[in-house]
């Protein structure tokens, strides 16, 4: 793996805020044995073009501003029109004056169960419950959306988070899981309370003032910009106290820990051994990758 301090100081790209999405979707049905059956290719096709051609915000887009994500579906049994599934969400954002995109959102949705016939139309609205696999790609959309206004603006992805929950609000009817604290932990009924919660306001700020104070500062002054990623981690360490092992702040390192690992192996030095100490209070399911941070 490149080096982020080298791929940012060496790359040239656009000044760009990304909105809208280019999505690309990949369905794995290995696990059914029948991983060739049509109707998979045509899920996938359709998905794609579902998504990257309906309009999620009211706002006007150019195509260098699209957001890059990805969301990958396996397939784990499926009967008829029924399919039992998981989805991989990510999502990224261009750094300033590079051609470098930083991850931002990266969930693995365990509970994706729907009904799908081949070719049926994938509508999404707003208001009303459709289908599950609407609902569920619709919910991610929103969360992509959200995460990513925030890291522009404080507490800009509002407008797409209370989308977000309007969509679990009315799917919660609908009798599929995930959409309900009943349904366990870890699932996006916990993702957009913790999000929406004041009590997590520290990791969207945090989330923040890691790419405008610091990733966006990196071609003009990058020991500058490591010293407020350092500071923007350490900011996290009273709401870890009272919130321990919270799903948002796993969500949030899910995303960010490879690239947190590089930017502290390497470029400028500078003082970060309380940086490190906090990571692996904060994240200490990443803790084999702090380990390797020289310092």
């Amino acid at each position: 793996m490149h080096k982020i301090i080298y791929i940012l100081l060496f790359s040239i790209g656009l000044n760009v805020i990304a909105q809208e999405l280019d999505c690309e979707f990949i369905v794995i049905a290995e696990q059914t044995g029948n991983e060739n059956v049509q109707v998979f290719k045509t899920l996938e096709k359709q998905l794609k073009e579902f998504v990257n051609n309906t309009t999620w915000t009211s706002k006007a887009f150019k195509f260098q501003e699209k957001i890059e994500c990805s969301m990958v579906i396996n397939i784990l049994d499926y009967n008829s029109d029924t399919f039992k599934a998981t989805i991989q969400v990510q999502s990224s954002r261009p750094i300033y004056n590079t051609s470098y995109s930083s991850p931002v959102y990266n969930f693995n949705d365990k509970d994706f169960s729907f009904r799908y016939l081949e070719f049926q139309n994938l509508v999404f609205n707003p208001n009303q419950f459709e289908s599950n696999l609407v609902s569920v790609i619709a919910f991610h959309i929103y969360m992509i959306l959200g995460f990513d206004s925030d890291t522009f603006e404080l507490n800009a992805g509002d407008i797409y988070f209370k989308q977000a929950q309007e969509i679990l609000n009315y799917s919660q009817q609908s009798g599929f899981s995930g959409w309900q604290s009943k349904d366990g932990r870890q699932n996006r009924f916990e993702l957009i309370d913790n999000v929406l919660s004041s009590t997590f306001i520290p990791i969207r700020s945090s989330l923040y003032n890691y790419h405008i104070k610091g990733l966006d500062l990196m071609i003009s002054d990058s020991k500058l910009a490591k010293t407020n990623i350092s500071k923007s981690i350490t900011s996290l360490a009273d709401l870890n106290k009272s919130r321990p092992n919270s799903f948002f702040m796993r969500v949030f390192f899910d995303a960010k820990s490879d690239e947190i690992q590089d930017i502290f192996s390497d470029g400028p030095k500078i003082s970060i051994s309380e940086t490190v100490s906090v990571l692996n209070r904060i994240a200490p399911m990443h803790s084999s990758k702090w380990r390797t941070i020289n310092f």
